[in-house]
């Protein structure tokens, strides 16, 4: 391995940076940005909950998709530092 060489983005750690926005992102948007099938993407999430992360789901008054989101911060920071 070169030192050019730039470290992997896993899959895992783009899920955290999609759920970590303060908007949140619903399923379609997630399984389309990181190329997974909806039920893949459902069970990302289950793991990232399994892992202590606190994912909640907002649906908009006006009908719609549901939004995810992390919201515990301290759960973003400590698998941060685990090199997710």
């Amino acid at each position: 391995m070169s030192l050019s060489t730039k470290p992997r983005t896993t899959k895992k750690a783009q899920l955290i940076k999609l759920l970590g926005t303060k908007a949140g992102s619903d399923i379609a948007t997630l399984s389309d940005k990181l190329g997974w099938q909806h039920h893949t993407t459902r069970a990302a999430m289950s793991g990232l909950r399994k892992d202590g992360f606190t994912i909640i789901a907002s649906k908009p008054s006006g009908g719609g998709l549901a939004k995810y989101r992390i919201h515990s911060e301290l759960a973003a920071v400590s698998e941060a530092s685990h090199g997710a």
